[in-house]
């Protein structure tokens, strides 16, 4: 069975910033499909047209900001059960743990130094 014939992972990225939306999407790319969202509101409704596998969600967002979304995502029966991702530059002691408190499934700080890294959280779960 060739590459093209087999069904990639689809990740969604929600991230308001151009640069750190295309870091991201050049590391997964070729392994994943990444479908890049630049507001918390736009991921929210476009998860309902192509429903990913695992959504990187930024906290810092205009409008609704990552934890309001992740809300929205949970009560939503839809993409309740869907992984979601903390990706934050939110790097000070504790930062880990609060994100896992809050119902995220994993977090990654930004700025993401090791793109093995990221493929790692991402790999880690989606398995």
């Amino acid at each position: 069975m060739t590459e093209s014939m087999v069904a990639r992972r689809t990740v969604a990225v929600v991230e308001d910033n151009a640069d750190n939306r295309l870091l991201v999407g050049t590391i997964l790319e070729g392994t994943y499909n990444v479908v890049p969202y630049r507001s918390g509101h736009d991921a929210l409704l476009g998860c309902h047209e192509v429903r990913p596998d695992l959504i990187l969600l930024d906290i810092s967002l205009p409008g609704m900001d990552g934890t309001q979304v992740l809300r929205a995502l949970r009560a939503d029966a839809a993409l309740a059960g869907v992984p979601v991702v903390a990706l934050t530059a939110d790097a000070m002691p504790g930062a880990r743990d609060m994100y896992l408190a809050m119902g995220f499934d994993d977090y990654i700080a930004k700025p993401i130094l090791h793109a093995q890294d990221l493929r790692d959280a991402v790999e880690r779960r989606l398995r």
